[in-house]
């Protein structure tokens, strides 16, 4: 099981990837670790923040795929009907874009660090865009 530290904001979450259940996903993300990205809070889907990928190809088709992310649960929207997003629910997602309902693959679960994704995620609603990053455990 590959471990992977999550930093969002002023968090740090431990997690690792969901290599058996989404092996293609996983693999081609962990082609681009270490990854520093933004998030920002999601338009339609409830209480997660995403960071926008807009036409960006994974090379992946959809595998361990949810409209329902648990907190803690990182997906990856592979690009379609919608632009390319990686999402982290906070609490409670109806993953959605203004085309409506998507799926996506869930890929990380983080494991550690959970009692600060409420206040992470009411952060970037409130201050706007927050770093985040992803590496290696």
């Amino acid at each position: 099981m590959t471990k992977l530290i999550v930093r969002a904001g002023d968090f740090v979450f431990g997690g690792h990837l969901e290599e058996e259940a989404a092996p293609a996903t996983t693999a081609a993300f962990k082609a681009l670790l270490p990854y520093q990205g933004k998030i920002v809070h999601v338009r339609w889907s409830g209480e997660g923040v995403w960071i926008p990928l807009g036409d960006t190809n994974f090379g992946v088709g959809y595998e361990n795929h949810t409209s329902h992310p648990a907190p803690g649960h990182i997906i990856l929207y592979p690009g379609g009907i919608s632009e390319t997003e990686i999402l982290l629910a906070y609490g409670g997602v109806d993953f959605s874009s203004k085309m409506g309902q998507l799926a996506g693959n869930h890929f990380i679960t983080l494991t550690s660090g959970l009692e600060n994704l409420m206040t992470l995620g009411n952060a970037v609603l409130w201050k706007g865009a927050h770093d985040i990053s992803f590496e290696l455990a």
